[in-house]
């Protein structure tokens, strides 16, 4: 019997009183735990705490990982140490967009500035396409190239009155197209939102008073120099006195640097249509060129140049601009998805 109980096949503790005594809770043959409070009842946890912290016993051979002691969150970064630094760096703060007080002030003594912010499209979500504003200001670039050798070639320039005579023939055709441009804009314009559906109407011509801001400013701009040079305004002139005129020469100076930027930006921008609608510019320039052209031929515009170099120089704006706007509709179309009959909401 020994050898069952203490000899080689029992727990050592037969002997000693029972034996189950040392066998784990939870084994069919261990005997109940004592109550609480018992003399021989397990430890449990101090008083005063009525859950048992959870962690590692004492004495345990591994720590650990987690922030130090003394630093109460994790942090965001790499660990100290670390070899490769992090991949972005600081992202800096939005830039603040100036006051409308500052831009008024600016737009005061700089002209140019001035003629940027009333010129060209500012309507928040238009679509900007970088390729074709290049190929445009290549195409105006090459058109001056090409006026400029037709001049010299056909109609030599020996004076300096011969220069200021061709420069003055530039900046009355140009003029020439932006009193077209302010003709046909009404046209063009009116008809597209007459043809719009539903609440697309009201807004398009909601969205028109820029344009027509920009239409005024250029015509109030050339109007200024009437009062500088106008025989029929010397009465004003000579009753505003010496400051008057000064303050009268300063506004004139002004509007011409307004003016003859704000004609430039109104060809390439069409008087900021974009404003109204993307597809509006390509439209409404394709219908100005060939206007200017059936006015050159009109008018018997270049008429010392022979006849075939005259027909290719007339004819050859108003296909390169249709050209032009025909892919302008088409990448449009392609990349954005606008087109003229969603424009139009049909």
């Amino acid at each position: 019997m020994s050898g069952y109980g203490s000899g080689g096949y029992g727990d050592g503790a037969g002997s000693g009183g029972g034996s189950g005594a040392h066998l784990p809770q939870g084994h069919p043959y261990a005997p109940p735990a004592p109550p609480r409070g018992h003399p021989n009842s397990p430890p449990g946890p101090p008083q005063g705490q009525p859950y048992a912290q959870a962690g590692p016993p004492p004495g345990y051979p591994y720590t650990q990982s987690g922030p130090p002691p003394a630093y109460p969150y994790p942090r965001s970064g790499p660990p100290p140490g670390y070899p490769y630094p992090p991949v972005h760096g600081p992202v800096p703060p939005p830039r603040a967009e100036p006051s409308r007080a500052r831009n008024i002030l600016r737009g005061l003594y700089n002209p140019l500035y001035a003629a940027q912010r009333a010129f060209r499209p500012s309507r928040p979500g238009i679509v900007h396409d970088p390729e074709v504003r290049r190929l445009q200001l290549w195409r105006t670039g090459l058109g001056l190239l090409a006026w400029v050798g037709l001049t010299v070639t056909y109609n030599a320039v020996a004076s300096a009155d011969g220069v200021q005579g061709v420069a003055g023939e530039r900046l009355d055709q140009s003029w020439s197209s932006v009193l077209v441009l302010v003709c046909t804009f009404p046209v063009v314009v009116g008809a597209f939102v007459a043809a719009a559906r539903g609440g697309l109407r009201r807004m398009y011509l909601h969205r028109t008073l820029r344009p027509l801001g920009s239409v005024l400013a250029v015509m109030g701009s050339m109007g200024t120099s009437a009062l500088a040079m106008a025989p029929e305004l010397a009465g004003f002139r000579d009753a505003v006195g010496l400051p008057g005129r000064i303050a009268l020469i300063v506004l004139v100076l002004w509007s011409i640097g307004f003016a003859l930027y704000g004609i430039g930006l109104s060809l390439v921008h069409v008087f900021r249509t974009a404003d109204i609608h993307e597809v509006l510019p390509p439209i409404l320039a394709g219908v100005l060129v060939w206007e200017m052209a059936l006015l050159d031929v009109v008018t018997g515009s270049y008429d010392q140049v022979p006849t075939g170099a005259r027909v290719a120089f007339v004819l050859g704006a108003p296909v390169t601009v249709t050209a032009l706007s025909f892919w302008e509709l088409y990448r449009l179309r392609r990349d954005h998805g606008l087109t003229l009959r969603t424009a139009l909401g049909r």
